[in-house]
């Protein structure tokens, strides 16, 4: 990803001051640890798998290997609005999601993370053929000492919040589609309640457009818009591994529903009232109905997969035949097979058949699969997960498959 040229800050490792600097080469590192806030103020406790511990706690004094550096990797850099996790790492690594090996985190930092914020500073410290990552010191601040061996640790301003710090990974292109897309374990929304009418004349509801509805609303007041599901098969084994069902919008229940007894003495339905609130997707009669979801602080923390996975694409979000940099996948993988958000999963092309003319006669071929890309799990259901490529080569397309990286 092209890069503009990092900006200039007071000192760099070429400065003057540069001897003073390596006493703070041996000082606990900044942990740098990206969050993604979808809604909420408060943080929530941070899952770390044993995985992560082990290499945090492996590399927390070591660093990693400069042979894992990027070729280009900048001496300092100063973080921008709109960076995220991903670009900075890949800035600085081969391999972007092996961030907590630059970043040395040992088990109470990964645990307790801080934010990084536009503006600051970040310096790559080489020693002993090991590289790492601190934040340069802010002058000017505290106790008014600028002395490079004074002890680096963060300062989170009051006017600060989780808003504010930068993303694992360009949120914008996965927030709508946290609502957008649901997998249900079984086909739920069968029986879940339904719009069974709307106002005389009108075929494709709007918001504010008053929407009739049948079923059990004893749940909520609040409720998402769906399409009826489509099932989601194994591309090998053609097994349904659960029910995708399109958002349309939301409604709120305005009135609710009744039986009674008309002037005849006959017994009359009176269908729920509902309210169009917001519309993705055209909401028509027959769209199902499902209680609307607390939203969750969600993380999205970039490491590989603790054990041996594979798997295959089942679909392209959005009924496309291929995909690019930037699109949604269904994997046919999900959290009982041991994937969950965070993961980072490489892409295979498969190899072509060719033909070998070089013999005494000719032989059919197959070149051997590459990896062309990466993906990165964000949702995860029972048997299925959702996945956004962040570099690819080639299209992707159903049925190509994935594997640890």
């Amino acid at each position: 990803m092209p890069r503009s040229k990092p900006m200039p800050v007071p000192e760099t490792l070429n400065s003057p001051r540069r001897a003073s600097r390596r006493s703070a080469q041996r000082l606990a590192l900044i942990p740098l640890l990206c969050l993604g806030a979808l809604g909420a103020a408060q943080a929530a406790p941070l899952p770390v798998t044993d995985a992560q511990r082990a290499t945090a706690e492996r590399v927390a004094q070591a660093g990693v290997p400069l042979s894992e550096l990027a070729p280009n990797a900048p001496e300092t850099y100063t973080v921008k609005t709109g960076d995220t996790l991903w670009d900075i790492s890949q800035l600085f690594l081969k391999s972007p999601w092996r961030w907590p090996e630059l970043w040395g985190m040992n088990r109470e930092q990964i645990a307790n993370p801080h934010l990084i914020y536009p503006g600051q500073t970040l310096m790559l410290v080489k020693q002993d053929g090991m590289a790492r990552l601190q934040l340069a010191q802010e002058f000017g601040q505290g106790n008014g000492s600028n002395s490079a061996s004074a002890k680096l640790s963060p300062r989170i301003r009051a006017s600060d919040n989780l808003l504010a710090a930068i993303a694992a990974i360009p949120l914008n292109l996965i927030e709508p589609f946290l609502n957008d897309a649901v997998v249900f374990d079984s086909d739920a929304l069968a029986k879940a309640p339904r719009i069974v009418a709307a106002p005389e004349g009108r075929v494709n509801l709007s918001n504010g457009d008053i929407a009739y509805a049948r079923g059990d609303f004893s749940q909520a007041s609040d409720y998402r818009v769906f399409r009826n599901t489509q099932p989601l098969r194994d591309p090998t084994t053609k097994e349904i591994l659960g029910y995708e069902a399109r958002y349309l919008g939301t409604a709120e229940l305005t009135r609710p529903g009744e039986q009674r007894v008309n002037d005849q003495g006959k017994p009359e339905i009176v269908p729920t009232t509902l309210t169009i609130k917001t519309v993705r997707q055209e909401i028509g009669v027959g769209d199902r109905l499902a209680p609307v979801l607390q939203r969750s602080f969600l993380r999205y923390v970039p490491h590989a997969p603790s054990k041996d996975i594979s798997g295959q694409i089942v679909s392209i979000y959005g009924d496309g035949l291929n995909a690019g940099q930037n699109q949604i996948v269904a994997l046919n993988r999900g959290s009982q097979d041991g994937l969950e958000r965070g993961h980072v999963l490489s892409l295979w092309l498969k190899g072509r058949q060719a033909v070998d003319r070089t013999g005494e006669r000719k032989e059919d071929i197959r070149l051997p699969d590459e990896k062309h890309g990466v993906l990165f799990v964000f949702q995860t259901y029972s048997r299925v997960s959702y996945a956004l490529i962040i570099s690819v080569k080639e299209p992707v397309k159903a049925g190509d498959r994935f594997s640890q990286p």
